[in-house]
């Protein structure tokens, strides 16, 4: 195990956090991504917010990225892959190719979202309410009764960390070795702090938080010795080292 991965137990499954807001499970060679917001960028420009129109295939190009990296036979989308119903139909020629490509080559399970209840036909894989497997049952929204092995998006975490005057906000992991949230994995996506009531209700112990740096996965809050595998703490920084964490 390299010494700069984070990875935690969740309901006795071993996962490794990504620094790119991915989880890899090693032991079912399954990534996970959440909250993908393909076309977000197109959908505020319908209502005159104008930004940049690349979100979609940005998103796309890190996608790609992690399965050449890490070869999965399994990727699941924990819902809200597409921004709202049409997005689907708002994808150009090489962004469609591209995604087909991608799931044609991976085994795909689509979770259904709030955005995206029925996620376009055409996309290839399998699109499910939630998926079980194993210890773990992966869902869009979070139940807000404490279940054990549940791994889910929808929240979009995210924590500040302030250190020698310097504030960051990151997005983040959060878990308390029950159950993990998952940060947005899309371009244009915002976030939750943790600090918020919807979000620390979800857990019945203590939560643990773990931000997302440019090259690492930092352990900067809460019982984090408890959740970690590989104890080093050179490997897994704990709240003393949040001056480590690289600026945005």
């Amino acid at each position: 195990m390299n010494r700069n991965e984070c990875v935690i137990i969740v309901n006795g499954e071993t996962l490794l956090l990504e620094p790119s807001g991915a989880v890899w499970w090693p032991d079912e060679k399954t990534l996970v991504l959440a909250d993908l917001h393909f076309e977000k960028g197109s959908s505020y420009a319908r209502s005159g917010q104008f930004l940049p129109p690349y979100d979609t295939r940005a998103t796309l190009k890190r996608i790609g990225a992690l399965i050449a990296r890490l070869r999965p036979e399994r990727v699941i989308a924990l819902g809200d892959s597409f921004h709202d119903g049409g997005a689907g139909d708002r994808l150009d020629g090489e962004e469609i190719a591209v995604l087909s490509g991608l799931t044609r080559a991976v085994h795909w399970v689509w979770v259904e979202g709030n955005h995206d209840p029925e996620p376009p036909a055409w996309l290839g894989g399998t699109i499910r309410p939630f998926y079980q497997a194993r210890g773990l049952m992966f869902r869009h929204i979070p139940c807000t009764e404490p279940c054990a092995g549940e791994v889910a998006g929808h929240v979009h975490p995210v924590v500040r960390v302030n250190r020698n005057g310097l504030s960051l906000r990151r997005r983040c992991f959060a878990s308390d070795g029950l159950r993990l949230l998952l940060p947005a994995f899309g371009a244009y996506t915002g976030g939750f702090d943790v600090r918020e009531e919807a979000v620390t209700s979800l857990f019945a112990r203590e939560m643990a938080v773990f931000a997302m740096g440019r090259e690492r996965v930092y352990a900067v809050r809460g019982p984090c010795h408890t959740l970690l595998r590989n104890r080093n703490m050179d490997a897994q920084p704990s709240a003393t080292a949040i001056s480590t964490v690289n600026t945005p």
